[in-house]
């Protein structure tokens, strides 16, 4: 790992630019920052609340998923998210013009439901977009999180999956015929056959979540957070406690585990013309880094 540059609020989201910058949700300081080649920083925009999950659609827009942030405490010199935040107004999907850094809400609900705390999005070819709420903490109750889809023109929102446990990253496969989502609080990855855009192949009810497949699990301490799809088909869970991203093959096994020295290393994404270059937020640590990477990353749809 070597340091493309540090001093971030608790880093998430990271999208790699076509002119080498990349892009990230400093999620503690509720900016959407660049950092540029040279590790410099700039604010692209101030959203509030807490912008984790970031993806370009397919007006060129940014979508962010803003969590409606968190408390914080210094840990071990260490910055940790802990409970929904004093100022707390709810969370939301939001749409940022790059160019003048202004934004818009374009979904803070579905149907009847606000949206506690979305998480992280992915978007597929049909110019539709995969998200997950994570939900929110409080001092002694937890949010039942889920997966949604959505269009990018805000015209349609749907619950696809509920409930789930602390659903956070969320990847499509490279034929885009499965979803896959990580739980965080329980260390699973679960996989959801698709049958069209926003819809899942239905499943006899005594399985797993909406008929989900459970893909993997790891052994003691070790929780997920967001996560990114190799060209081959293989998950790269950012894997917290450990501090490190495991690269799960569709079928579960491990292929390697890739420490960070970070635990609280939360996402990551593939860049250069070969995609095999990935940046990493060690969000603990306040640092966007980078490796070189023995596969090649996954070429999202925008």
């Amino acid at each position: 790992m070597r340091t493309i540059a540090s001093g971030l609020r608790f880093p998430e989201g990271p999208v790699a630019m076509p002119d080498g910058s990349v892009l990230v949700g400093e999620i503690a300081r509720g900016t959407v920052t660049r950092v540029a080649r040279d590790g410099t920083l700039s604010v692209v925009a101030e959203v509030g609340g807490g912008p984790n999950g970031l993806a370009i659609g397919p007006d060129g827009a940014l979508y962010c998923c803003n969590n409606g942030g968190f408390e914080w405490q210094e840990v071990m010199g260490m910055l940790v998210p802990g409970e929904q935040a004093k100022d707390y107004r709810g969370g939301s999907i939001q749409r940022i013009d790059l160019a003048t850094g202004k934004w818009a809400t374009l979904y803070d609900r579905c149907g009847t439901h606000g949206l506690r705390g979305p998480n992280d999005l992915v978007f597929d070819t049909h110019g539709g977009f995969w998200f997950t709420d994570h939900g929110k903490i409080r001092e002694r109750e937890r949010d039942r999180g889920g997966l949604f889809y959505a269009r990018a023109d805000g015209s349609m929102i749907r619950e696809v999956v509920f409930p789930l446990d602390s659903p956070n990253g969320v990847g499509l496969s490279p034929d885009g015929r499965r979803v896959f989502v990580a739980e965080t609080f329980t260390g699973r990855l679960w996989a959801f056959d698709l049958a069209g855009p926003g819809e899942i192949v239905p499943a006899p009810v005594l399985g797993g979540p909406g008929g989900g497949t459970l893909v993997a699990g790891l052994p003691g301490f070790q929780l997920f957070d967001s996560l990114a799809m190799e060209a081959l088909g293989n998950v790269c869970v950012a894997t917290l406690a450990t501090g490190a991203i495991t690269v799960f093959a569709p079928d579960g096994d491990i292929v390697e585990q890739v420490a960070t020295a970070d635990p609280l290393t939360t996402n990551l994404c593939f860049a250069g013309p070969d995609l095999r270059t990935a940046y990493v937020t060690l969000s603990g640590a306040g640092q966007l880094a980078a490796c070189d990477w023995k596969r090649p990353g996954l070429r999202l749809a925008y």
